[in-house]
Formats: C-alpha cells, sequence, structure tokens
C-alpha cells in the first residue's frame, strides 16, 4: 500500500531524514521506534505531505505522491494523527469528529458518527462537551477518531501515548490492537518501543535519521543490542 524509498528531507542544511525506505502493506500494523531526535516524526510529516522531501519518493496505492498536499492526501485515504492531537479545543467533541470526515458526504458522516460512538464510548458520553475540557486520554481518542472520519486506508499516529498516565497508555494500547483486529492499516511512532513491538506486525528502528534495523517485533525484541544502543532499553 506505502512505499517509500530513498527519503531525504532537509531542515536548511540539516538533513533530518536520510536515504530512509519502508514498505506498508494493506492490513499491517507497522512500527517506527528509536531515540528522541532519529526522524521519526519528520518521516511521517514528509510521507503526510507536511514537509517536501529534498530526494526520494513516496507511493501511495501505487501512484507517486511525492510532496503532495495534505489535502490531496487526505482525498487519497491517507490520515495523519499528529503529536500533540492538535484538537480544536473550543469545538465539541462531535464538531471535531465533522470536522474529520469533511471529506465525506453527508450521510456517510451521519454513519461514521455512529460508528465512532461505538468505537470510542468515553467519547459518546461527552458529544457535546468542548474538548478543551477532555482528559489526556480523552483527547487522545478524540484525535484518533477524528482521523478515523475520514475513513482512511493508511492511518499514520504519531507519539499516540506521548503524556498520558500507564493505564491510559494501555487503553491507547487496547485500541491500536482493536483496530488491528479490524483489518485497518498502521503506521504508529513511538517511545514506548517495548508496547509498540508487541503490537506490530513489523517495525522499523530509526536512528539519526536513518533506518538502522527492521524486523518483526519478535525478532527485534530479541536484540539486546539493538535497544542497548538505538532505543535506550525500550522505555523512551
Amino acid at each position: 500500500m506505502l512505499e517509500v524509498g530513498g527519503l531525504t528531507t532537509k531542515y536548511g542544511a540539516i538533513s533530518a531524514l536520510r536515504d530512509a525506505s519502508l514498505t506498508v502493506g494493506s492490513g499491517e500494523v507497522i512500527g517506527l521506534i528509536g531515540p528522541n531526535g532519529a526522524g521519526k516524526t519528520t518521516l511521517l510529516n514528509s510521507i503526510a505531505g507536511l514537509l517536501t522531501p529534498a530526494a526520494g519518493t513516496v507511493t501511495f496505492n501505487g501512484a507517486d505522491v511525492t510532496g503532495s498536499s495534505p489535502e490531496k492526501l487526505l482525498r487519497a485515504g491517507l490520515a495523519l494523527v499528529p503529536e500533540h492531537r492538535r484538537i480544536f479545543t473550543d469545538m465539541t467533541v462531535e464538531e471535531n469528529l465533522k470536522i474529520g470526515g469533511i471529506t465525506r458526504s453527508a450521510l456517510e458522516r451521519s454513519s461514521d458518527l455512529d460508528e465512532m460512538a461505538e468505537l470510542f464510548p468515553v467519547l459518546r458520553d461527552k458529544w457535546t462537551t468542548a474538548a478543551g475540557f477532555l482528559s489526556g486520554g480523552e483527547a487522545q481518542q478524540l484525535a484518533i477518531a477524528r482521523a478515523l472520519m475520514s475513513r482512511p486506508k493508511l492511518l499514520m499516529m504519531d507519539e499516540p501515548s506521548l503524556g498520558l498516565a500507564p493505564v491510559l497508555v494501555d487503553v491507547v494500547f487496547d485500541l491500536i490492537a482493536n483496530l488491528r483486529t479490524q483489518g485497518r492499516t498502521l503506521l504508529v511512532v513511538e517511545q514506548n518501543a517495548t508496547r509498540m513491538l508487541e503490537a506490530s506486525d513489523r517495525a522499523y528502528v530509526l536512528r539519526s535519521g536513518e533506518v538502522v534495523a527492521t524486523g518483526t517485533g519478535a525478532e527485534l525484541r530479541e536484540r539486546d543490542d539493538l535497544f542497548d544502543t538505538f532505543v535506550g532499553g525500550g522505555e523512551s
């Protein structure tokens, strides 16, 4: 579904991402792990059209979408849940979800809202609440639900468990497991390397802007040298 080949992205003269390549197949859950500053967010933003790569290609569903606008990519079926959620705090939960479904027809949006209410019962109970009054865990669920409202073929998530209490981290990973069971296709950046490897079909490890290892979650969990050197024990 997604093929990234030799992607390089720069901030001025600094290459934050260097010759990065990865693939995501339909129905796969793929993890992106690595230390802070490794280029994980840069990679997602380059795929999503928020940054323009200096070199390399992004192919989505067989089409070259390198450098395409976020709106075009969203309409093609690629959605991003950004780091720090970025929900509209002065709007209600329902209004946030409707904005997420802006590319859908009114009839489709109504059906999608029903599905989100079923998938996220904590949001259903706060439908008319302004998003700014949600807890961190509730806000993260809203950000994910809003992205799902576009019916994406590929959902990318950037640090979904960032800043959450341990019990809410469990909620996020339970949700990832649920989406995996539904056959959704996910590409997830996550600092909690151990949990992400458990949740992934495959994963890529980034360090200093480069992909330094790839494999199944089980294979990478066996790499003590990888965790000690690249991930910092898998806890950060």
